[in-house]
């Protein structure tokens, strides 16, 4: 029985791509198969899967590297497949030792914005360019890659054409999804945000939209469901200013969902957003909340990211904006509230969509096949 180990630093053990996708298929196919993480303290089996995690994300780098290299050692996979460029460079003499493939599955940019945000002008640029080779060390330490979108392909899929790589989208399988379509209701609508509360992920964005909506249209209810969670004190901060600024009579803040009840905490809802600012980082990302919220059936209006452009091209359930055009944004909400026909049609595609092309079961075996061939070369 072929042995594969999951190693990274900044997801926790069960992490949804990692353990409830990734991970089950390989178990699904025979295959034995391990998670460490630095997230979090655990050890022990869940659903066939051994997890041996750790709480030292917060340590230097030779006690992190030195967990990743002790659990390979106990362990002794046939492959790793690795998160982050750390566990790519724990695992290298291992990995050249017993002649194994090592995969890096890249779904984050590295670095990325949050890395960068506490260092000042120049030191900024010194370290951007320092993890930026850090990267590259990664990917030629990897044997194969796999990119959770296209538009994250640069730079490893160019220094190293000729490694052997993959394509694997955030598409979740369908057990995890619960069907929720609406049926629209005259004189109301109710608006959901959910992840993230922050400025960069578009809090502030859909606040000013939704007051615009109802400065046109007074007699329409607005119902407002938050899903999520601020996870630094100045997003906390503006958070609070936004919503004594705004004083939104009807408006519903739930903490996270679990993973398995994700959908059925935005059941409620109407109409799904995610209006981020369009920077670099995630002007160049697939999020991967949009196909869960197709899955459930909810029509969205998402920022006009490049990611989603060129993976799927115009979307059939709803509207890639300006995220900062309230103007447009309030008038597609509004179309949607007096649209019936329109609201069921987006609707319907979202679903439809869902089950033929964006969903789990469409890519599972080719992920699959790729990790069986990486073991055989």
């Amino acid at each position: 029985m072929p042995k594969v180990l999951f190693l990274t630093t900044s997801h926790s053990y069960n992490d949804d791509r990692i353990f409830y996708h990734q991970a089950k298929a390989l178990r699904d196919n025979g295959y034995e198969v391990k998670i460490c993480s630095l997230y979090a303290d655990y050890k022990g089996i869940i659903d066939g899967i051994e997890i041996e995690s750790y709480a030292v994300l917060e340590e230097n780098i030779e006690k992190k590297t030195e967990t990743f290299r002790r659990v390979c050692e106990a362990f002794q996979p046939d492959s790793t497949i690795c998160s982050e460029p750390l566990a790519v460079v724990a695992a290298k003499n291992f990995v050249k030792e017993k002649k194994i493939s090592c995969i890096y599955d890249i779904t984050e940019w590295y670095p990325s914005i949050s890395m960068l945000e506490n260092y000042k002008f120049p030191m900024r640029i010194f370290q951007a360019v320092k993890f930026f080779l850090i990267q590259l060390y990664a990917g030629l330490l990897s044997t194969h890659f796999i990119f959770g979108e296209t538009t994250k392909r640069f730079p490893l899929a160019y220094f190293f054409w000729f490694k052997k790589q993959m394509i694997l989208p955030y598409y979740p399988d369908p057990k995890y999804i619960k069907e929720s379509i609406k049926e629209p209701v005259s004189g109301e609508i109710t608006l959901c945000y959910t992840g993230q509360i922050s400025k960069e992920k578009g809090i502030g964005n859909f606040f000013e939209a939704v007051d615009k909506v109802r400065q046109k249209v007074p007699a329409l209810k607005i119902s407002i469901l938050i899903v999520g969670s601020s996870p630094r004190e100045s997003d906390k901060a503006y958070f609070s200013e936004l919503l004594e600024k705004y004083s939104f009579t009807d408006i519903e803040i739930r903490k996270p969902a679990s993973f398995e009840k994700f959908t059925e905490a935005f059941a409620e809802a109407d109409l799904c957003f995610d209006l981020r600012e369009i920077n670099f980082e995630n002007n160049h990302s697939l999020p991967i909340k949009l196909f869960y919220f197709m899955g459930a059936g909810k029509p969205v209006i998402y920022s006009d990211l490049k990611g989603i452009r060129e993976h799927m091209g115009t979307l059939s359930f709803g509207y890639l904006v300006n995220p900062q055009d309230v103007e447009e944004v309030s008038e597609l909400i509004i179309n949607y509230a007096e649209n019936h026909e329109l609201y069921r049609t987006h609707a319907l595609n979202a679903r439809k969509e869902f089950k033929e092309k964006y969903n789990w079961g469409t890519i599972r075996n080719s992920f699959v096949d790729f990790v069986k061939r990486s073991v055989e070369r």
